[in-house]
């Protein structure tokens, strides 16, 4: 959080005087959403990875609490057909999507997460984990009212994630230590709009505090 004379900090005050920053809280059936957070974004030696250790640790703790109270856990990869086709103009955006073929082991969770065989994988092509997926409608069959984001990056798919669970209707909450970027500022300004106008940003430890009270 920037203090009120820093630039995060005054556009925060900004947000706040203009009616932004309003709390959703938990609801009483959460469900974790795990985005991308798979090799070909883990393993540095990929041309879209970054070094996110501390984020995957962070996740882990947040998958684990989430496991001691039964509530679910969604996984997302991206993964498209060996000539890109399902891209679209994506691929000519991002030429280096074109790692991210399906059947590769680019697309395959890091396996610090721990997936179990019972968890959720949802397979997709754009940024937003709802975009041409059942991901809704599997939550909705679940009675899910809240959705905890993590994964990566903050300023590409776990935004527009964020984006489209508010427009589903879900709580959508997003703890800080969980998500990670390539680029600080890119990192640090989507967490800021996030925060202002889709869903709450938290630290881990109040997000696994909250998902510990809601069973």
């Amino acid at each position: 959080m920037g203090t009120a004379d820093s630039p995060d900090g005054a556009t925060r005050d900004l947000y706040a005087n203009r009616g932004f920053l309003g709390r959703v809280g938990f609801g009483t059936r959460p469900a974790i959403l795990v985005i991308d957070f798979i090799l070909g974004f883990t393993d540095t030696t990929s041309p879209l990875a970054s070094d996110f250790d501390a984020e995957i640790a962070a996740t882990r703790q947040l998958i684990d609490a989430a496991r001691t109270v039964g509530a679910p856990v969604y996984f997302t990869t991206t993964a498209y057909d060996a000539e890109c086709r399902e891209a679209g103009v994506f691929v000519e955006k991002v030429p280096s999507l074109r790692w991210l073929i399906r059947g590769s082991r680019w697309v395959e969770l890091d396996p610090r997460l721990g997936r179990r065989p019972d968890d959720v994988l949802i397979e997709k092509q754009f940024a937003s984990a709802f975009f041409g997926t059942p991901l809704a409608a599997l939550l909705n069959a679940q009675s899910i009212d809240t959705v905890v984001i993590a994964g990566a990056t903050t300023s590409g798919c776990v935004r527009a994630s964020a984006v489209d669970s508010l427009q589903y209707g879900f709580r959508t909450i997003v703890p800080r230590e969980c998500v990670g970027d390539r680029a600080i500022g890119p990192h640090e300004a989507n967490l800021l709009d996030i925060d202002g106008k889709y869903g709450d940003v938290v630290g881990v430890a109040d997000a696994v505090a909250a998902l510990s009270g809601s069973r």
